[in-house]
């Protein structure tokens, strides 16, 4: 792995323009994202300043550097990995994730992920995310537990990612969070971005992007509430960030502030339920996914403290 520094002067005719578009723009062989998470790891500078906002607006005459890291490719392989494959037809696949299982290969999760499993047990997977993650459509943080559609061919993604992205996709989730939710449901509307404080958190933030949840009380167990929600949006750990912004973070999501008194280890959260529509004939499908038995235990507990 290797760091080489790129340096550039604004010119009259970009000045204003956002940082991470110019610096696009200007590179030409680095992605828009790419750009936008140097800047989020604190690898750019104006005029010797280190900018962390993408939506930095650059100056004429400005030198604006951008610390390159090539890094060596990584590539997905099969591996032999259980897996809980809920349904599958010729143009996509719904698989029920384990808690402890990353969705695709990344820095520090090279293999045992969801993509590695998928490489083994499905024949075709879509290519318009690369070869790091082929067939994924959306993403399920790695101690989430539930329902995650993949995509085997490239018209099926589009798709797909096109209900989610119109919100006719619907997907839903169960959590236990810390406290009593008083109201008996509602509505989060707060953005998310990354936590000023610490990059390796998310957070509410103003001029985020938009997030919206949509939450129901199912039952009471005094210093705890159990709750169904429903994600209009899908940032990254939204649910994680919402439930910590009302003050009611999920059982254990040490990240986001919940208490682990049951020794779970992991937030409380599984996606029980998705409604789509099959990418090709345009048939309704609906899946849910049981709760899982680290859950359940601790569900089962409640109700009898509760008796």
């Amino acid at each position: 792995m290797s760091v080489h520094t790129r340096i550039f002067k604004v010119p009259p005719e970009k000045a204003g323009a956002r940082i991470d578009v110019f610096l696009s723009e200007m590179l030409g062989d680095q992605t828009r994202s790419r750009v936008r998470l140097t800047i989020i790891a604190g690898a750019v500078r104006a005029d010797g300043e280190t900018i962390l906002k993408c939506g930095y607006h650059v100056k004429e005459g400005s030198e604006v550097e951008i610390d390159i890291t090539e890094a060596v490719p990584l590539k997905a392989e099969p591996e032999n990995i259980p897996l809980d494959i809920v349904y599958q037809d010729d143009d996509m696949a719904v698989i029920n994730k384990p808690a402890g299982m990353v969705t695709h290969p990344a820095p520090g999760s090279p293999d045992g992920t969801l993509v590695n499993a998928l490489l083994y047990h499905l024949k075709d997977l879509s290519g318009i995310n690369g070869v790091l993650r082929p067939g994924i459509v959306h993403r399920l943080d790695k101690n989430t537990t539930g329902l995650i559609m993949v995509a085997k061919n490239d018209a099926a993604h589009l798709a797909l990612s096109k209900q989610i992205a119109e919100k006719s996709a619907k997907r839903f989730y169960r959590a236990l969070v810390d406290g009593n939710i008083k109201e008996d449901g509602g509505v989060i509307d707060a953005p998310i971005a990354r936590n000023p404080a610490d990059r390796k958190k998310m957070a509410v933030v103003e001029g985020g992007d938009p997030a919206r949840t949509m939450y129901k009380v199912l039952e009471r167990f005094g210093m705890y509430t159990y709750v169904d929600y429903e994600l209009f949006t899908g940032r990254t750990h939204q649910i994680r960030v919402h439930s910590a912004y009302i003050r009611h973070p999920i059982v254990g999501d040490e990240t986001y502030g919940g208490s682990d008194r049951f020794g779970v280890h992991r937030q409380l959260l599984h996606a029980y339920r998705l409604c789509v529509t099959q990418p090709v004939t345009g048939e309704p499908l609906e899946f849910t996914a049981p709760i899982p038995e680290d859950f359940e235990r601790v569900l089962g507990l409640l109700e009898k403290e509760a008796r």
